[in-house]
């Protein structure tokens, strides 16, 4: 049904869009730098590397177990501001605050000190930040119920937010460097200020200017207080599981967890080979090469890649579109294979357009399904909407998807022989590390193409289950 206007009631008013993707700018912004910052838990606070990965796996935990819990809150919160404004407006300050204070560590603290204070402000800075980021995502499941346009917001919304993918691959350089900072210790403490601050500036953005659903006329929801509580996980449960037997929803997780967990797992092999095939382990000749791979590559998707996938959507249909993007991806990663020479660097950008159509599409699209996935739970399962439930098991997808690219990661480093504390590594090692770096996210992201083949909630169907939500409850 590519010749379908879009009503002006269901258009988001630009402004709107921009104040959204401000939210998912922060979004990537922290999940970006702490994991960077974390390096520096090694070099700069003398952690032990074991200990330093209890920190970076503990905290998951909590993430793993709030995130559905905040989704049904916002889920069945009524105020005068909405359901989901005033948590991210909170969530935004505190996320910035909590992200600010678990940097201020000193070096001289023993370890067993800094280890505990990160453990607990790092438990904080989770809770804050899904206080703000699960009810962002609901938020914006939303903010329009037309088909396009939610393809046309999350789209904007992404374009916004890969600006931090471009800056966030800069850390590394700034914090290193002897001219800005006396130590990488201070480096860490003051630019995680000046993160926090942004964080802070930009995640109040949404709260202020987005607008949702109407919650006063959201029926059935549940009160959220303390003498509730059984009944409060005893529906949170039962909705989980209603947001399990949406098969297309699964195929959707399924199909995220594949893409972006392949794309994880080889994340850090492009710095490597980059270092060590090319440059033959010189750190100082590498300088930022690294960096701008990663900077060029998040430029594409915002402006290149994301404006064509939404097009694209619009012409040929979201599953359509997921898939033919996939397919471009995995041209690209073929392509790294002679983009990758040591004789002309500048080759490694030859396949970023192509690879770039992998990340571009996949969250542009697969937001804006999931949004199309919550009318269906609507008309099936009624009252109250669940957009922060179904954001919060998508999400926890891609964070289980980034803590095993982690491990896997790993692992096959150490497969390949891959000796990080040697200046040079043997070819047979990079040759083979190569071979992964292609393989792996060829594999995942075919097994995601299969995984949407029979994805059947088209356009015609979104639209007429719309149609039938409006004729029972009138809009929203």
């Amino acid at each position: 049904m590519p010749n379908v206007k879009t009503p002006a009631k269901d258009r988001v008013p630009f402004i709107q869009k921009m104040a959204f993707g401000s939210g998912h700018l922060v979004n990537n912004l922290m999940p970006g730098a702490l994991a960077i910052f974390m390096f520096f838990l090694l070099t700069a606070f003398g952690m032990d590397p074991f200990m330093a990965g209890l920190l970076g796996g503990l905290p998951r935990l909590v993430d793993a177990i709030s995130d559905p819990i905040m989704g049904y809150i916002s889920d069945n919160t009524n105020t005068r501001w909405g359901r989901r404004r005033p948590y991210i407006f909170i969530g935004a300050i505190l996320t910035g605050l909590m992200f600010i204070l678990l940097w201020q560590m000193d070096e001289t603290n023993s370890q067993d000190y800094n280890f505990w204070y990160f453990l607990i402000i790092s438990a904080v800075f989770i809770l804050a930040n899904t206080t703000f980021s699960t009810p962002l995502i609901g938020l914006g499941y939303e903010m329009t119920s037309d088909y396009n346009e939610r393809t046309r917001l999350m789209g904007l919304a992404n374009i916004v937010g890969q600006v931090a993918w471009m800056v966030v691959p800069w850390f590394w350089v700034l914090i290193a460097d002897e001219d800005l900072f006396a130590t990488q210790a201070e480096g860490v403490r003051k630019l995680s200020i000046i993160v926090g601050l942004i964080a802070i500036v930009f995640g109040v953005l949404p709260a202020i200017f987005c607008k949702g659903i109407d919650s006063s006329k959201i029926k059935n929801r549940q009160e959220i207080s303390l003498k509730n509580l059984w009944s409060i996980f005893t529906n949170l449960f039962k909705g989980i599981i209603e947001v399990f037997r949406h098969k297309p929803f699964l195929k959707l997780c399924g199909a995220t967890f594949l893409v972006f967990n392949g794309f994880q797992i080889v994340a850090s092999f492009s710095f490597f080979i980059i270092l060590f095939y090319l440059f033959s382990g010189d750190y100082a000749v590498a300088g930022s090469w690294p960096a701008w791979f990663s900077t060029i590559l998040a430029v594409i998707t915002a402006f290149f890649v994301i404006p064509i996938v939404s097009k694209m959507a619009e012409k040929w249909g979201k599953k359509n579109s997921f898939i033919i993007s996939t397919i471009i991806s995995i041209v690209g990663y073929g392509l790294k294979w002679w983009g990758f020479n040591p004789e002309n660097p500048y080759l490694m950008f030859l396949p970023l357009p192509l690879m770039a159509f992998g990340l571009g599409c996949l969250f542009t699209l697969m937001m804006s399904m999931t949004a199309d996935i919550c009318d269906l739970d609507e008309l099936e399962n009624g009252m109250p909407r669940k957009e922060g439930t179904f954001g919060a098991i998508y999400w926890w997808t891609v964070k289980l998807g980034q803590a095993l690219a982690l491990i896997v990661g790993g692992a096959v480093l150490k497969y390949v022989g891959f000796d990080g504390n040697a200046a040079t590594q043997s070819m047979e090692t990079l040759t083979q590390l190569r071979i992964a770096d292609i393989i792996i996210p060829v594999v995942t992201a075919a097994l995601a193409i299969l995984v949407m083949w029979n994805y059947d909630l088209s356009e015609e169907r979104a639209r007429e289950i719309k149609a039938e939500l409006e004729e029972r409850r009138g809009e929203l």
